[in-house]
């Protein structure tokens, strides 16, 4: 090998090892900031539940629908939310931490921010099994409007959430997709409403 070509080869080792390094030196400072009680854990564990239920909730409008706004609105609901669910489940496993905590959802927040579910809901906007029911049994339009109750309360309740881990997350990685979560969904909120009064 040419004295050129073994200094390019050295070059280029030297930057692998440096990538290596910062990736290593960054896990350990999220490790370091993240602990299993705290609000960034605890977002991203309660948040990917809330996800998982908006995602039942959309396939089962999508698959009784008839209506194409309706039927588009699930779509994306799906896919963003499995991608946000996707994306913290790998933070945990970055962090090193469970999937699953100790503590009871929503420990995490405290004091000016505690929230809790409704009628026995471990959080804030989350169907009931009784609504869940409803809308399995709907079809239709009925189906459409008891869907767009449901995630409207649903998005307010992760609105909450994600305005709560903004105030409490150590890591710029939750805070940001917080403020995106509740930014987009607030929007969607207002989207539903017109559509539910559209169809009412």
């Amino acid at each position: 090998m040419s004295r050129r070509g073994a200094v390019a080869l050295a070059t280029v080792l030297a930057l692998l090892v440096g990538v290596g390094a910062t990736l290593l030196v960054q896990r350990a400072t999220d490790s370091g900031r993240v602990t299993e009680f705290g609000a960034d854990a605890g977002f991203a564990r309660d948040m990917q539940t809330h996800h998982q239920q908006a995602v039942e909730m959309a396939f089962l409008a999508r698959d009784r629908t008839s209506d194409e706004a309706v039927r588009s609105l699930a779509f994306d609901i799906i896919t963003s939310q499995q991608q946000q669910a996707g994306q913290m489940y790998g933070w945990l496993v970055q962090w090193g931490l469970p999937q699953t905590g100790e503590r009871a959802p929503m420990a995490w927040v405290g004091g000016e921010h505690a929230l809790h579910g409704a009628e026995g809901q471990p959080m804030p906007g989350m169907a009931t099994a009784d609504q869940l029911a409803e809308l399995r049994a709907a079809r239709g339009v009925e189906a459409d409007r008891i869907f767009l109750r449901l995630m409207i309360a649903h998005h307010r309740g992760g609105v909450e959430m994600a305005d709560a881990a903004l105030a409490d997350a150590r890591t710029d990685e939750v805070r940001t997709l917080a403020r995106a979560i509740s930014r987009a969904q607030a929007v969607e909120i207002t989207l539903m409403e017109g559509m539910l009064r559209e169809r009412s």
